[in-house]
């Protein structure tokens, strides 16, 4: 059974960071590509960083020169270290897996969704 378990939210103030983690289990781990995701109130799910199975990384506009995403295989963790937050950054971060990289641009399409963490920008 997939799982994923999100930490590492919290409030913070307008410029500061944070560094969120998703545990993953009922997958093998080093053969997924790992995805960040994050839904503000009211808005879709939206695709924030990906890391392949290889290590390569891509963002969304918004995430780009702030946000890094990693992975550690040895772990089953992937993380999201978020610097300069904005309060356009506030939602709950979702963290979900695949093996087909084309899935992981259409969140609206996966399942398997953790509860995520609660990620507030305000000063």
């Amino acid at each position: 059974q997939v799982s994923f378990v999100e930490s590492g939210g919290a409030l913070v103030q307008p410029g500061g960071s944070l560094r969120l983690s998703c545990a993953a289990s009922g997958i093998d781990f080093e053969r997924y590509h790992i995805g960040w995701y994050r839904q503000g109130p009211g808005k879709k799910r939206e695709l924030v960083a990906v890391v392949t199975q290889f290590g390569n990384t891509d963002y969304s506009n918004a995430a780009k020169g702030r946000f890094t995403i990693s992975r550690d295989n040895d772990k089953n963790t992937v993380y999201l270290q978020m610097n300069s937050l904005k309060p356009e950054d506030a939602a709950v971060y979702f963290c979900n897996a695949q093996t087909q990289m084309t899935r992981m641009y259409h969140p609206d399409g996966l399942a398997d969704w953790g509860q995520g963490t609660q990620v507030t920008v305000s000063s």
